[in-house]
């Protein structure tokens, strides 16, 4: 579609602004009925649903989708959850089903969602009587919050690794700031697997970087070790900047959690020789990789006692 320039009619700058969708309503503000069903029966324009219309007849991009299902939702409706939170830059989310929330007074033109296109992604409807104006972004289409979208994202994940994955990426990709998220929480008491996303929000603000670290900080809690300091900063025999996973500085004992990349030859010649120059200058170091420390806690947790005990740690009785 041509960006719309002075001259452009009423008709012309609405379509561009909603890409190219419109409402039947829309559509009639400026022509007649007989003209919308010209249109369509031309080829011209499209008929996407009941009361849905596209200025155009090719098939829907992801934009146009994502207006499709706020349009179809009706008055109120915004993009919300994961669709939300992808619009705003976090990455690794599912793009599909969208994720659309509607005030809880209202309800959503389930009909019209029924009948889409085969070339609409599923749509899935959530409502909420608490959206207050400080959760909604603007945008087009409109949309909520970074925050509330993560936090809406988590509460409605398949699973409870998948919520923490999600608050995690959302920080770890400096999208939002933990803060941000706790405020959004604060305002919604009856929000799903609140709790979860409170601690996750609180492992994330202890300096937790990735969902391994927030795994073996509560695999930490659980143990009854005492709790480590979380991404480090160090200088190394080079002057290089390096980060330690889990430190405990009184026991001088040091936790690195090893994803995917360290199966790299080149990471795995690095990390050697890391874990070499933390060794020279007195620190214990132990490795885990992080499906270990998902799969087997209670192994890691006796490793890292053993550890700490050897360093001179003594429990609490």
């Amino acid at each position: 579609m041509i960006v719309p320039d002075e001259r452009a009619g009423a008709l012309e700058w609405l379509a561009f602004e909603q890409a190219g969708v419109l409402t039947l309503a829309q559509a009639r503000t400026v022509l007649s009925e007989g003209t919308v069903r010209g249109l369509v029966r031309s080829g011209r324009w499209r008929s996407i649903s009941r009361g849905l219309l596209l200025a155009g007849n090719g098939r829907l991009t992801r934009d146009q989708q994502l207006w499709v299902a706020v349009l179809a939702a009706g008055r109120g409706a915004v993009l919300a959850g994961a669709t939300a939170a992808i619009e705003a830059g976090v990455r690794g989310l599912r793009l599909e089903p969208v994720h659309v929330l509607v005030p809880a007074a209202r309800r959503a033109a389930r009909t019209t969602l029924r009948r889409m296109p085969i070339d609409m992604a599923a749509v899935v409807v959530h409502r909420t009587a608490v959206l207050p104006a400080e959760h909604l972004q603007v945008g087009r289409p409109p949309r909520t919050t970074t925050a509330r979208a993560l936090v809406d994202a988590a509460g409605w994940a398949s699973s409870t690794r998948q919520a923490q994955e999600i608050v995690a990426a959302g920080c770890q990709q400096r999208r939002v700031l933990p803060e941000e998220l706790a405020t959004v929480l604060d305002v919604l008491p009856r929000a799903p697997r609140r709790l979860l996303i409170r601690q996750t929000i609180d492992d994330v603000a202890g300096g937790a970087q990735a969902l391994s670290e927030i795994d073996f900080i509560r695999l930490c809690r659980r143990a009854g070790l005492p709790a480590p300091e979380l991404q480090q900063r160090r200088t190394d025999t080079a002057g290089r900047i390096r980060w330690l996973d889990a430190y405990w500085r009184q026991w001088r004992v040091h936790v690195e959690i090893d994803g995917a990349h360290h199966l790299d030859v080149r990471h795995w010649a690095a990390d050697m020789q890391r874990q070499n120059d933390i060794w020279t200058t007195g620190d214990r170091i132990l490795r885990f990789p992080a499906w270990q420390v998902r799969a087997h806690p209670d192994q890691v947790a006796d490793t890292v006692r053993r550890a700490l005990l050897a360093a001179g740690w003594r429990p609490e009785n």
